[in-house]
């Protein structure tokens, strides 16, 4: 009883059933040709689908490499326009005379006459104020 038993069935020629036969043949052809075609169409779409994500993705790393590089840019625009101003005041300062000659006493050691100049060590202090301008 578990063999399984083949029937012998005899397949009536008449027309109508080869009509039906041809169109179940046409229609499991359709099917399959259906299946291959979505086959494709869905792996085109993985693929135009992953470009876009991969580009999506760079642009984005481009994007925030170019906003760091922007705000690095930034901050160094307001040191640069921090020392403008103070090379500005230097200018301006240069063009008093009593700003030059109290310059020359200090730094190069010049005196008038009958004056004497005596340097006193900087304190650490002092350093860090002249250092930071």
């Amino acid at each position: 009883m578990s063999a399984i038993k083949q029937h012998n069935i005899a397949k009536l020629q008449t027309n109508y059933a080869m009509q039906q036969e041809e169109s179940q043949i046409s229609a499991a052809r359709r099917k399959k040709v259906l299946y291959r075609r979505l086959a494709v169409f869905f792996a085109f779409a993985i693929i135009i689908s992953y470009l876009m994500i991969s580009t999506l993705i760079s642009q984005n790393s481009v994007l925030a490499e170019k906003a760091e590089e922007k705000e690095q840019l930034q901050k160094d625009l307001a040191s640069l326009q921090h020392e403008e101003e103070l090379l500005k005041e230097e200018v301006t300062k240069l063009k008093d005379d009593e700003y030059i000659a109290k310059l020359a006493r200090s730094e190069y050691f010049l005196s008038e006459d009958n004056e004497i100049i005596f340097t006193l060590p900087e304190t650490n202090k002092q350093k860090a104020e002249k250092s930071s301008n």
